[in-house]
């Protein structure tokens, strides 16, 4: 149950982000949007989405040096196990507060509003669940940990868990002795990954490039000429003979 739960099903997640995406956008280019629904509700969504979007970078930032960056490598500069900790546990609370208030104000929008509502697919339903309890997963092992007194370094544990998984030489033993919190977590994550290929989540993987060396669209009046501006030659209507 270990292999499959620590070592299977990671690197079958793995797999499934990395080729899903590439399938994804050799056919499925016109379905790679977020099908934004901004034209519907534009109130909820301009409170909802940067409280969101501003969290879940802080979030993935923080994972990122979290799991990348051992506590050897902190020490080494100067900085404590203690400061870091403090640090760690006041941003990931903050931003993770922020991401949870953002996508609970995103559901209740989609819930509420009539339009946005029709416009929701079953896929996107499960992403918002599966999203949702992920985040909420990480938030609670966080902050429960810390007001209960016990709080669990995850940078002895969970981190290298992470690190072993990419270099191929998995070490099942740490995510083992891992509080079941994290566990539930990790496990959450590694499915999220899996499905992401799958669901609008594909827009992060996005940017709008070519606008950078598109060229200028040209706007012209159906007839007349604009107020105070006048008629250039060559733009008049074209008139057929006898008409």
């Amino acid at each position: 149950m270990s292999t499959l739960l620590w070592i299977i099903i990671p690197y079958l997640a793995i797999a499934t982000f990395v080729l899903g995406h590439v399938w994804r956008y050799r056919y499925d280019k016109f379905g790679w949007t977020t099908r934004s629904s901004q034209l519907y509700e534009s109130r909820l969504l301009r409170l909802g989405s940067p409280l969101f979007h501003f969290g879940i970078l802080l979030v993935i930032g923080g994972h990122v040096f979290g799991i990348l960056v051992p506590e050897s490598a902190t020490r080494a500069i100067g900085i404590s196990e203690t400061a870091y900790h403090a640090v760690a546990v006041a941003l990931g609370s903050v931003s993770g507060v922020m991401t949870v208030a953002g996508l609970a104000i995103l559901i209740y929008r989609r819930r509420v509003t009539g339009p946005v509502f029709s416009a929701t697919t079953r896929n996107d339903k499960a992403m918002y669940v599966l999203l949702a309890a992920t985040l909420v997963a990480g938030l609670a092992t966080t902050v429960l940990g810390n007001l209960l007194g016990h709080p669990y370094d995850y940078r002895l544990g969970v981190a290298p868990y992470f690190r072993s998984v990419f270099y191929a030489h998995p070490d099942t033993g740490l995510i083992a002795s891992a509080p079941a919190g994290f566990q539930i977590h990790v496990m959450l994550a590694w499915v999220l990954f899996a499905a992401w290929p799958f669901t609008r989540l594909v827009h992060v993987f996005s940017a709008p490039v070519g606008y950078l060396t598109r060229p200028y669209i040209v706007y012209r009046s159906r007839g007349g000429t604009s107020l105070g501006r006048p008629a250039r030659r060559g733009w008049e209507p074209v008139r057929r003979p006898g008409s």
